[in-house]
């Protein structure tokens, strides 16, 4: 019965289409391909086992901005021990510095890709993931997203 229900739960996160963005103790934001559709697009490339595949979506950082995490003139003080964490319908989870995600930091271009080679993501990636274009392999680049947290850590 527990299978079956974590399987009915697995499902209907995947049809939704919506990302759980969580920061801290505040509400939850779902958003949806819709909310990911009015931000601007870019696109991003990963070696996949010696193929060049193009990702297309918005960056992870308007999308972190759109459920309202402000950047206002760039990370300071307590802010930079904030982490972002990406978890995966199958349960996979990765970790990045919520500073990767700041342009006064750095410029990751890291995406929340919605299609592949111009298509929409297959069942093995969607509803969405996300793309780490510049890291040597593509292990960060967490496919089957589901939710995002911000975590900032206290002292």
């Amino acid at each position: 019965m527990r299978l079956i229900l974590i399987c009915l739960v697995f499902a209907c996160i995947q049809a939704s289409g919506q990302i759980v963005l969580r920061i801290n103790d505040a509400p939850t934001v779902s958003l949806d391909v819709k909310d990911l559709t009015k931000l601007p697009r870019h696109t991003a490339a990963l070696n996949e086992h010696g193929k060049q595949v193009s990702y297309e979506g918005p960056l992870l950082h308007d999308v972190l901005v759109l459920g309202g995490i402000d950047f206002g003139k760039g990370l300071r003080g307590k802010q930079l021990s904030a982490y972002v964490t990406a978890v995966a319908n199958d349960g996979y989870e990765v970790v990045y510095a919520l500073a990767e995600f700041d342009p006064t930091v750095m410029d990751s271009d890291i995406i929340v890709a919605d299609k592949r080679d111009g298509q929409p993501l297959g069942a093995n990636e969607a509803p969405f993931r996300i793309v780490v274009p510049h890291d040597k392999r593509p292990t960060r680049s967490v496919k089957l997203l589901r939710e995002i947290d911000i975590v900032h850590l206290k002292k």
